[in-house]
């Protein structure tokens, strides 16, 4: 997952299936796995505004990287909790662009500044996105509160064989209430996110099999996915592959077992994702949600966001 949103829905009818037979149909730990989702839709954009804001392209710019387009700072402003690594690394964490597209933007990122010198720009450009976005609402007791239950779920997260939400939870947390929920924001994503990546293995798709397969069921149209960076013949190589597993047309449609496939897979990441939510409880994650809303209505009315994206968010 790497692109932000701008549709979402509440999911309620998403997983209705015992979570590994924990807290009964479609709960785990008494969280509705719908809530887990809906969760996901609603904080996605709240991070994911980090690479279209304007504010944090200015950051980026005043340290060197390009920002004509979004990916020379893209790829480091997300892979800078990390550390200092290269292209093969950050490729196997971002899973499904394609490596060279990584090595692009990668192989010289470190040249440009230091992955320290990017925390703090990301973390001034937010803040003064943050700002523009929300106003004075940025100082309301309703953010301060959002952002200590949204701590408190991030707080919780289980980072095992999970790089990128590892990484971001050992950061310092910031002061401002406002940056304490934005660097929440990104914990809960990346750790969602490591868990889909696990989903996709245990499903057999590699990383352009994942993609097709997901453009197979609608969740965004192939000319958005080709931004990941796979060529044309790459591409088909992959849809090939899938033919033969019945998994899609020819056309790259996706069969009764496709998608019962991609099912699979978004209840199996629902699952991963749980565990934060679960320690925060149903009531204190439904709090969260109602106290969401407005920031995310914010965000999405900025008009900042895409309206198309490829995590398929109003789609799955």
């Amino acid at each position: 997952m790497s692109e932000s949103v701008s549709g979402t829905r509440t999911a309620d009818g998403a997983g209705t299936e015992d979570a590994a037979g924990v807290g009964g149909p479609g709960r785990t730990g008494g969280v509705e796995l719908g809530r887990v989702r809906q969760m996901w839709h609603l904080l996605e954009p709240l991070h994911a505004v980090v690479y279209y804001a304007p504010e944090v392209f200015e950051e980026s710019a005043a340290l060197g990287y390009a920002t004509q387009e979004r990916w020379p700072s893209y790829f480091p402003l997300r892979a800078a909790p990390l550390g200092p690594v290269g292209g093969a690394r950050v490729a196997s964490a971002f899973y499904s662009f394609s490596p060279r597209m990584v090595a692009d933007h990668m192989d010289s990122a470190w040249d440009t500044a230091s992955p320290g010198d990017l925390l703090k720009a990301r973390e001034r450009g937010i803040d003064r996105a943050y700002a523009a976005i929300f106003g004075d609402r940025t100082a309301s007791p309703e953010l301060a509160e959002a952002a200590a239950l949204a701590r408190r779920a991030a707080e919780a997260v289980n980072s095992a064989g999970r790089p990128l939400a590892a990484a971001n939870a050992e950061l310092a947390w910031p002061e401002a209430p406002h940056l304490q929920l934005w660097h929440a924001a990104t914990i809960l994503r990346e750790h969602r996110g490591d868990g889909h990546l696990a989903a996709l293995l245990v499903a057999g798709l590699d990383p352009v099999e994942s993609l097709v397969s997901f453009a197979g069921i609608g969740a965004a149209t192939v000319e958005r996915f080709e931004s990941r960076g796979w060529s044309a013949a790459e591409w088909a190589a992959g849809r090939q592959r899938l033919v033969g597993r019945g998994l899609v047309t020819e056309e790259g449609i996706a069969t009764e077992e496709g998608r019962e496939l991609r099912r699979r897979i978004e209840q199996h990441t629902d699952e991963l994702a749980a565990a934060p939510w679960q320690a925060l409880g149903p009531d204190g994650t439904a709090r969260l949600a109602e106290l969401l809303g407005e920031f995310w209505v914010a965000v999405l009315g900025s008009g900042l966001l895409p309206s198309e994206t490829t995590l398929g968010i109003g789609k799955v």
